[in-house]
């Protein structure tokens, strides 16, 4: 039994350090949210929020054209 650990590992495997990094920083730089607030957020609570904005940005590209 591997514990929550070994969840997360294996729920997030798909993410790199490089992808945690580049996420952090559009949110920070272009939506104003706080590293602090990003960082507490359990992973996949972070990958619920970017799948929302990415959808939110996508609709709203699809209602200006």
């Amino acid at each position: 039994c591997g514990g929550y650990g070994e969840f997360f590992y294996v729920m997030l495997s798909h993410n790199n350090l490089m992808i945690y990094y580049k996420n952090i920083f559009a949110l920070a730089q272009h939506y104003k949210y706080q590293i602090g607030e990003i960082e507490s957020l359990i992973p996949y609570e972070r990958d619920l929020y970017l799948d929302m904005l990415l959808d939110f940005i996508e609709t709203t590209k699809q209602q200006q054209s």
